[in-house]
């Protein structure tokens, strides 16, 4: 249905609520990607393609013809130039409550094997960084280290963490109730510092792996024996035995219980 006219172009109400999908694709984009050198990029582009449709409607060729040369390609340059943030953008997506319900998860059983083998490390000031993979997989990260595809268990991880050990350096990756690789290397975050604290290397990678995957990161310092969980960015340090196993049942396993509970409530309330 045609609402109005401006010159030649015909607006109607698909057009408007196109526009508007578009404009808030792009307005999200640009949130991702704000204070980062991509943002800037990101900018020049839009410019590029609003200058091609200007040149289009007011019919100059040449400019419209160079202009549209260059946004045959930029779908081409907007994947390459942007990878990081394109995936830590589908990673945002990954982690929605919504999304979430659909993915597997049965951690219920290595939580306790997990925070077990963490108490103990932290006890003997050894360093520990654990991957748990609540959303998707891990491939390319687990191909990075020593594939083991064994069942997690206290006394493995304990041998894995020994810093005699080959693999004590590097992650530990469990997906479901295997331990999927170790000494896998991880991404870093740009932060080095929580407030006072300077961030060693082990945090650091615990932070990174979070900002860019649907994970959970337990890491053990080896300087104090501090346990911290580091998820979506953010990090949660001290924590005791029992702290630590209410925070991992809290992240693993009741928020995926809620979810599910919340939409068959909501399917019942509207049967």
């Amino acid at each position: 249905m045609e609402l109005f006219r401006i010159g030649f172009l015909t607006v109607s109400l698909i057009d408007i609520f196109d526009v508007a999908v578009v404009s808030f694709l792009f307005y999200r984009l640009y949130i991702v990607m704000k204070g980062t050198i991509a943002a800037q990029i990101f900018v020049g582009l839009v410019v590029i393609i609003g200058f091609s449709f200007l040149a289009q409607a007011i019919n100059l060729k040449a400019l419209g013809w160079m202009l549209r040369t260059l946004t045959d390609v930029w779908v081409v340059a907007f994947v390459i130039l942007f990878q990081p943030e394109i995936r830590r953008l589908l990673s945002t997506i990954a982690r929605n409550r919504v999304v979430r319900m659909f993915l597997r998860i049965d951690v219920d059983e290595s939580i306790e094997e997990i925070a077990s083998a963490a108490v103990e490390l932290a006890k003997k000031k050894q360093g520990a960084l654990i991957i748990i993979v609540r959303g998707t997989g891990l491939k390319s990260v687990s191909e990075s280290g020593i594939w083991l595809q064994a069942r997690v268990s206290r006394a493995l991880l304990l041998s894995i963490f020994n810093p005699k050990s080959p693999l004590h350096d590097g992650a530990v990756i469990v997906n479901d109730r295997i331990i999927e690789a170790a000494r896998c290397t991880l991404p870093l975050s740009a932060a080095t510092r929580m407030g006072d604290i300077v961030l060693g290397m082990r945090h650091r990678a615990a932070l990174g792996i979070s900002e860019q995957a649907d994970v959970i990161s337990v890491v053990v310092s080896e300087e104090t024996g501090t346990i911290s969980i580091a998820e979506d960015g953010a990090l949660l340090r001290g924590l005791k035995s029992q702290e630590l196993r209410k925070e991992l049942r809290e992240r693993l396993v009741l928020s995926m219980e809620r979810s599910w509970k919340n939409m068959w409530q909501a399917v019942r309330d509207e049967v």
